[in-house]
């Protein structure tokens, strides 16, 4: 009996630990830097191609316009996403874009909600691309859950980052013909 007891109360501050780590930590922050070697509007275009999102971000199956204009403040998405083999739905809505330097927009899911920033900066003829995200679970539950994932977190935006960064060295997609048939006066 005293075993049980034992078990019982291990069992109960487990789960007061759990929740209480949620409320502590309700919300995770992360960011992450690259650096490209092309011109801040070519990096830009590219970062902003709906069509290559899923060259860069992992387990995005594709993107569907909901309302508004793309790439422009209010435009809201529905975003598709494997998860373990399931397909995930989570909606995002453009808060902010400045072209070329800032776009911010809010993913909505059932289990948690994210502010994500992305800037890009010119820094000694080379771009810098950060990100930063602020996640928050939907619930005690879903608080307690992202609370323990924050280096989860990070290394799946690292993987991201460093995929776009790759697709823009690598680009071979003019985005800019018009400036190509221009001749110099």
């Amino acid at each position: 009996m005293k075993i049980l007891k034992i078990l019982i109360a291990v069992l109960a501050l487990l789960i007061i630990g759990f929740f209480a780590l949620g409320f502590i930590t309700p919300s995770v922050e992360y960011s992450s830097t690259i650096i490209v070697d092309k011109p801040i509007e070519e990096a830009w275009a590219i970062m902003a191609d709906e069509t290559r999102v899923t060259e860069w971000l992992e387990d995005v199956k594709r993107m569907e316009p909901v309302s508004g204009t793309p790439n422009t403040v209010g435009a809201v998405s529905n975003i598709y996403v494997d998860n373990n083999g399931e397909e995930m739905m989570m909606q995002e809505t453009i808060t902010k874009y400045e072209v070329p330097s800032t776009i911010a927009m809010t993913f909505t899911m059932d289990f948690m909600d994210m502010d994500y920033e992305m800037t890009l900066k010119e820094k000694d003829g080379k771009v810098e691309i950060t990100s930063h995200s602020k996640t928050i679970g939907n619930g005690a539950v879903a608080k307690s859950i992202v609370a323990m994932m924050p280096s989860a977190m990070k290394a799946q935006e690292d993987t991201n980052m460093n995929n776009l960064k790759k697709v823009i060295n690598e680009n071979t997609k003019n985005y800019f013909p018009e400036a190509a048939l221009q001749s110099p006066e």
